[in-house]
């Protein structure tokens, strides 16, 4: 090996072949598979810390968003958008007495989520239910109101959060009892990645910053009882 040469070969024999592999050029594959698989994790990691953050959960101990709720429903800053309580075409319950509308079972479920709201404060806000049988009887269990229907909280797709704030009466809080689907929309709307949410959960947007809303959180209608104002 010529002098003054600074890699070592290193000579494997294998079924009596002999292989020469300069450690300098091995150490520059080795180097490069570094940087490689470095480069491949870091990949998502970057997509992951851009990514829009999913919508809190304010139930189970979010006491920080659940004081900022309450704060905002007492001055009247509140969107919230309400999905109806089980329906019946989808179930194998027995229906209510309409096989377009809610489960008989799901009625409690609508009055008990009415009573959360009911302990925030309902006379400051206004309600509007979407057009559906399943929407209009959640609307009159949960909050013993039911108006002839909004066709934007039934075609919602593009223009909710528009008409939403078309509809919010400053110092009023707004309640929209609607779909999944709206609720989805809402939050694409304000750049958050879409949620599945249940029966009866409920999805508030604050306006105190009307330019600007933003989502505040989500609790689902069995959760309430673990959320904290206090």
């Amino acid at each position: 090996m010529p002098s003054g040469r600074l890699d070592v070969e290193l000579r494997l024999s294998l079924f009596g072949l002999t292989r020469s592999i300069g450690m300098r050029r091995l150490a520059r594959y080795r180097n490069a598979a570094v940087v490689l698989a470095s480069t491949l994790l870091a990949i998502p990691l970057v997509l992951w810390l851009l990514s829009p953050a999913a919508v809190p959960d304010l139930a189970h101990g979010n006491v920080a968003g659940a004081r900022a709720l309450a704060e905002g429903w007492a001055k009247g800053e509140m969107i919230v958008l309400v999905r109806h309580v089980e329906r019946c075409d989808h179930a194998k319950a027995a229906c209510l007495n309409n096989p377009e509308g809610i489960t008989d079972r799901a009625r409690a479920v609508a009055v008990g989520v009415g009573a959360r709201f009911e302990q925030l404060g309902l006379d400051k806000a206004d309600i509007y239910n979407s057009p559906l049988v399943r929407t209009a009887q959640t609307a009159g269990y949960m909050f013993n109101k039911v108006d002839t229907g909004e066709d934007w909280l039934m075609n919602c797709r593009h223009d909710l959060l528009r008409n939403a704030l078309a509809h919010k009466v400053p110092g009023r809080n707004l309640i929209l009892v609607t779909h999944s689907e709206c609720m989805q929309a809402m939050e694409t709307s304000l750049q958050r990645p879409a949620s599945t949410f249940g029966y009866g959960a409920s999805l508030f947007v604050s306006t105190a910053q009307p330019q600007a809303p933003r989502l505040l959180g989500f609790i689902e209608a069995s959760d309430w009882r673990s959320v904290t104002f206090q």
